[in-house]
């Protein structure tokens, strides 16, 4: 396994535009005993009720959710361009049918022992959940959101974590 450092929220230099939406993350959730990885290109930190926090959606149909709805934490992993091809394998399979972080060439490590992350990666930040709000259609102010996104029904969860750490190399 890899050493990370604890590294200081405030001197963060993150741009969410590009280490999201363009080099995307990998949302991990469990525990020691089963945990699950998925590849995310939506969310983004900022602050929210006085908290230094990370958003990220994940949807309905994703194994990743149930790890998610039935812990505490979550964590977001990012990695150099070279995972590239890893990140969309992890993206296109799913946990429920084979080891997707085992086939991907990937390890999990736990942030004190308990919250899983994806040990290749170069900055983890390490969530505690505070917030969960399922999207509904009636929250739709622009109609082409439903049509582009959601024309199958297969809604997104909007989880709002607090940010506990983050790691980096």
């Amino acid at each position: 396994m890899h050493t990370f450092q604890p590294y200081p929220v405030d001197l963060l230099d993150f741009n969410a535009f590009t280490k999201i939406g363009n080099e995307w993350t990998l949302i991990t959730a469990g525990d020691k005993e089963k945990a699950n990885a998925m590849t995310a290109s939506w969310g983004g930190v900022g602050v929210m009720w006085g908290k230094n926090v990370a958003f990220i959606f994940v949807r309905d149909t994703r194994y990743t959710k149930e790890f998610i709805d039935n812990g505490d934490t979550f964590s977001l992993t990012f990695f150099d361009k070279t995972y590239h091809s890893a990140l969309k394998y992890m993206g296109a399979v799913s946990g429920r049918d084979e080891d997707k972080i085992g086939n991907a060439r990937m390890h999990l490590d736990y942030y004190n022992g308990e919250i899983p992350y994806i040990d290749e990666g170069n900055l983890v930040i390490v969530c505690k959940k505070m917030s969960a709000t399922r999207i509904t259609e009636d929250s739709f102010i622009d109609p082409e959101i439903k049509e582009k996104w959601y024309a199958d029904g297969n809604m997104h969860t909007m989880y709002i974590g607090e940010i506990l750490e983050v790691l980096a190399r």
